[in-house]
């Protein structure tokens, strides 16, 4: 009995420490479990996590190719701007808040603005959002002072495109835009990223390959302050290729000096030789510059005006007016119902059918020559009879129009219309009428030509009967041979060289400047003003240039509003030649 109560005692202290064993092993087992868990389980996705806190990546932007002119001058290039930026896998949405109300403050830029660019332009690769740009001296200065309050943003340099001849060539040139979303789910696998740019329109666009270049970037290290530690990979950024067109940048200043005159209209300056562009402009125009940023709303606003500043009107169709004489000249030669000697009545009023046709002079029994120098009606309505639709419809096929001329800016140019027989059966529901092939013998009527058509006319004129291929990039091109008789080209060329010498053109007959052929128009548009054309080419011996200017509604002859707007590019092209 004495020993009963140690006996207890030592019964309780030897289960004790099995009681915390027991503890001790659950706890242990309960951390080798989350270790396993931890480790085994998710460890890759913790891994990749904790390489996320201290690996960054550092896109390099490409930097895209120059556009050149034909000589080496620079037309489009890149500049460097700064912008702010934030690393999303540093803020989250809690830090988000606080960070943003700073950089409002500190930047000067609304939150609501900040907030919408940080949506806009999350990525699944975790690169950074540009939130901010292109920032002025001050804001990159009062970050850069307060950037240790400012963790998860920073400010680096970017690459933005720039027009340093702002609105000239603006629609050859084109221009460039962010991507969207949807594009860069497609354009992903070609090496786009979310931040990349593309050429929208013109030369930027059609050769955006070229242009474009690589991306590069680091993979570096950095600590919990978000500074570098080491680098862990560099892959430089490819710069994009440059471009040399043909362009003229002289000749260029010069067209879109002339197209001041008006408010709607356009030029285009070719050899009529190879078929490369010298000189393209279009009114209205605009600054290609601004897409660099970002148009404001009031831009976009004004770029979307219903004049259209943005459509290139040289690829536009319109009606050709007079300029379509050559056709029916041609035409005409080509049937076999009139030779080079032919002549025909001309009158002040032409009656066929019980109605009456007027012209603006009688000049007696004249032949193909002065009926251009003249632009004689009543010529070309008895003409455009004779031969019928067929004929005239077919020379207008085989000088280029109604199809496209395969310039390099493929889906901004129109074919044009050629209100045919066929055409107006399909398209009206009416029968073809007397009265239909005396309105399109003169140019008018269901009749639309774009002046890059009208070029490509010209040029198989002057060349001897060869349709060249427009290009702005200098490559092989074929040229068709249309089989025109020699006799056809010596009428044609001698009638448009007497509308210089005798004939509406006069203002060209100038001693300053080689021998100068061509023809002008003037097509009606009721109830707005007239248009405006003259199409030429020189010297008109052995043709260097064809010019074609059109004002859309500029009211006027083509006498008076196309013609000097020729004269002042013949002027600047053949200076010092």
């Amino acid at each position: 009995m004495a020993y009963g109560p140690a006996s207890a005692r030592h019964s309780g202290m030897g289960q004790q420490p099995a009681w915390l064993l027991a503890v001790v092993l659950l706890f242990s087992g309960a951390m080798v479990a989350r270790l396993a868990w931890l480790q085994l389980v998710h460890g890759p996705e913790n891994r990749a996590r904790a390489d996320e806190n201290r690996i960054r990546l550092m896109p390099r932007n490409p930097i895209r190719g120059r556009l050149l002119d034909r000589n080496g001058a620079v037309l489009a290039t890149s500049r460097l701007t700064y912008n702010l930026y934030i690393q999303p896998r540093e803020v989250n949405d809690a830090a988000w808040l606080a960070l943003r109300d700073r950089l409002a403050v500190v930047m000067g830029v609304p939150a609501a603005q900040l907030d919408q660019k940080r949506r806009s332009g999350a990525n699944a690769e975790g690169f950074r959002i540009e939130l901010a740009g292109p920032l002025s001296p001050e804001q990159v200065l009062r970050f850069r002072e307060q950037s240790g309050e400012l963790k998860g943003a920073e400010v680096d340099v970017d690459v933005l495109r720039s027009y340093p001849h702002g609105r000239l060539a603006a629609h050859v040139l084109g221009y460039t835009s962010g991507i969207t979303e949807e594009e860069y789910k497609e354009l992903e696998p070609r090496g786009y990223r979310i931040r990349d740019r593309v050429g929208r329109s013109g030369v930027e666009k059609a050769y955006e390959s070229h242009l474009r270049g690589e991306w590069g970037g680091q993979q570096v290290e950095v600590n919990a302050a978000g500074q570098v530690q080491r680098i862990l990979g560099d892959k430089p950024a490819r710069a994009g290729k440059d471009l040399r067109l043909t362009i003229d940048l002289p000749l260029q200043l010069a067209a879109e000096q002339a197209l001041d005159g008006v408010r709607k209209g356009a030029i285009v300056a070719m050899d009529p030789q190879t078929g490369a562009i010298r000189a393209m402009a279009s009114r209205p125009t605009f600054n290609p510059n601004v897409f660099s940023p970002g148009p404001s709303m009031a831009q976009w606003t004004a770029l979307n005006a219903p004049e259209a500043p943005l459509l290139n009107r040289a690829f536009q169709g319109f009606p050709p007016a007079s300029t379509f004489k050559i056709i029916t000249s041609i035409a005409a030669l080509e049937s076999g119902l009139y030779n080079p000697g032919s002549k025909v009545m001309t009158m002040n009023s032409f009656c066929y059918a019980g109605l009456c046709y007027g012209d603006h002079g009688a000049h007696g029994a004249i032949g193909f020559p002065l009926a251009l120098a003249v632009s004689s009606n009543t010529f070309y309505y008895q003409v455009g009879l004779k031969i019928g639709p067929d004929p005239l419809f077919g020379a207008a096929r085989r000088l280029g129009y109604g199809s496209l001329t395969g310039i390099e800016l493929k889906g901004e140019e129109t074919p044009g219309l050629l209100g045919d027989q066929s055409w107006k059966k399909e398209v009206l529901g009416e029968p073809w009428t007397p009265v239909d092939t005396i309105t399109s013998s003169i140019g008018q009527g269901a009749l639309q030509v774009t002046p890059i058509q009208m070029a490509r006319m010209y040029a198989a004129v002057a060349n001897g009967g060869w349709l060249v291929v427009p290009h702005l990039v200098e490559r092989p091109t074929p040229r068709k041979w249309i089989g025109l008789k020699p006799a056809t080209l010596a009428v044609v060329r001698d009638g448009l060289r007497q509308v210089v010498t005798n004939g509406t053109a006069t203002l060209l007959n100038d001693s300053k400047l080689p021998a100068v052929a061509g023809k002008t128009g003037t097509a009606e548009d009721p109830p707005r003003p007239d248009h405006a054309w003259f199409g030429g080419y020189a010297p008109a011996n052995k043709p260097t240039l064809v010019i074609i200017a059109f004002g859309e509604n500029s009211g006027g002859y083509g006498g008076t509003v196309a013609v000097p707007m020729v004269k002042a590019l013949m002027s600047t092209w053949f200076r010092g030649r």
